[in-house]
């Protein structure tokens, strides 16, 4: 018998990832990874692992020793209390810190379940833009990647058609805006399942991005009509061409309960044909077999079977840390290393005379005032983890963190693969103010100096008088 191959499953409680380690585990040992794995107990082919993806160490040890891995990430809910920044940006870490891990762990293959992205002259949602990037950051560090393209997954939990499917539940008469008119081509969750299985399984699919679907080409409102047919309602239309997608995603939030972290770049997405394309057409894996309104009623039935509520993610218990994530340019001949010793040069200039900052021989940062010897902040250096493409400074210190709880707080600077632009993130944060104090005072500072930051980079640049501290290593 052949040896069965060890697969990585990021997201492995979630929607997807809950279906799909049920129909791989027959034939392969996984490693289920959930940001609570340890809470959860190993099966014969399961082992379950903790892991938090913004973390790169976290992202080596989760993928040690495994052949395949699937990506299943999205940053659209919030990871920390208080979380700064857009899902873009945060998404851009979390691909970045898992394809270089991959790399590390010398991972065959990963296989990624993200959106169509269509041909239509239109500039790119924010979310489908996303997905994109994903997809070339996964790239970007060599390990061939299957990318396997859906768009509306119909089944009783996930995001999209839970939405519909309260729209079509709450409402006695629905105004139509324009994007209820254009095409898609939904797809049920056993298909999609079933393409992420053959995703695993055939070689020849590496490096190829596939689009799947179902047997139907459908505009929203066909969809919307034949949920209600499923639901024994009989909802009734007013076509409306003014309503914009802006107004339509505020009232998709309002009528369905769902958070606007969520609704928001779904709708703005809905503007875009969602049809599998022909150069992306992979026999036996772009074709779904079950049509929608079987898929709607499963799911439907589901609901009242089995007690499933359809129903978005909720949000997770939070500790009370911080999440700030900033999207910068990077000037020409400039390394994230180079931009982080920068920053604090630039911090003191702006700020004078009122903050002093140090670098040392180490290049550790101290941050304070001129009236105070003792610092605002200590930031250390981390030679092991970091490059020329990313700096990262731990906060070991300083009046404004609680030293007791800030145990895995850090800033980094990273550049974005095949991109003139740096993420200036921190992450696990613990302020040492109240914590209503900080959100509306420190909180607040942070995101103006940030924006100021940006600017002076984008409009005034600077030259290359800080080279990179080192040869780029292996991390």
């Amino acid at each position: 018998m052949s040896k069965r191959p060890v697969v990585a499953l990021t997201g492995a409680r979630g929607y997807i990832g809950q279906n799909l380690l049920k129909k791989i585990e027959e034939k392969a040992d996984v490693i289920a990874l959930s940001r609570n794995g340890d809470n959860y107990e190993d099966s014969e082919h399961v082992k379950w692992r903790s892991c938090d993806l913004y973390s790169m160490a976290d992202a080596e040890k989760a993928l040690e020793g495994a052949d395949i891995a699937v990506y299943l990430v999205h940053s659209m809910m919030p990871s920390a209390k208080l979380t700064q920044g857009s899902f873009e940006d945060m998404d851009v870490i979390l691909a970045d810190n898992f394809a270089q891990a991959a790399k590390k762990q010398n991972v065959k293959r990963i296989v990624y379940l993200t959106g169509i992205i269509p041909k239509d002259n239109e500039p790119l949602s924010r979310h489908l833009r996303s997905r994109l990037e994903v997809e070339n950051i996964l790239r970007a560090y060599g390990t061939p990647v299957t990318a396997i393209r859906a768009g509306l997954i119909v089944g009783p939990k996930g995001s999209s058609f839970p939405i519909l499917s309260k729209l079509v539940k709450r409402l006695p008469f629905m105004v139509l805006p324009k994007w209820t008119r254009m095409e898609t081509q939904p797809i049920a969750l056993p298909d999609v399942l079933n393409a992420l299985d053959k995703g695993l399984q055939d070689e020849n699919l590496a490096n190829k991005s596939v689009d799947v679907g179902g047997p139907e080409v459908m505009t929203y409102w066909d969809m919307m009509l034949k949920t209600a047919d499923v639901m024994g309602k009989n909802p009734k239309a007013i076509p409306f061409p003014f309503i914009t997608v802006n107004l339509s995603r505020l009232w998709v939030s309002m009528v369905t309960g769902a958070s606007k972290e969520i609704v928001y770049p779904l709708i703005e997405s809905l503007k875009h044909p969602m049809i599998v394309q022909k150069e992306n057409y992979v026999e036996g894996v772009s074709n779904g077999q079950i049509s929608f309104e079987e898929s709607a009623k499963e799911a439907l039935e589901s609901e009242r079977q089995d007690g499933i509520r359809l129903k978005l993610p909720e949000l997770p218990s939070m500790k009370q840390d911080v999440r700030s994530v900033q999207r910068v340019s990077l000037p020409a001949g400039e390394t994230a290393d180079s931009t982080a010793l920068y920053y604090v040069e630039w911090l003191e200039s702006f700020l004078n005379p009122w903050v002093r900052t140090t670098v040392d021989d180490e290049y550790c940062c101290r941050i304070g005032t001129s009236f105070s010897e003792k610092p605002l902040l200590e930031l250390s250096y981390s030679k092991e983890r970091s490059t020329t493409d990313r700096a990262l400074y731990y906060i070991t210190g300083g009046l404004l963190t609680d030293s007791k709880k800030n145990t895995r707080g850090r800033l980094e600077f990273r550049k974005i693969p095949h991109k003139q632009e740096l993420i200036i993130a921190i992450h696990e944060y613990m302020p040492s103010v109240p914590w209503f104090v900080y959100k509306y005072t420190q909180a607040n500072a942070h995101l103006l100096i940030m924006m100021l930051f940006r600017h002076h980079l984008r409009e005034k640049g600077y030259g290359n008088t800080h080279p990179p501290l080192k040869e780029e290593n292996p991390l």
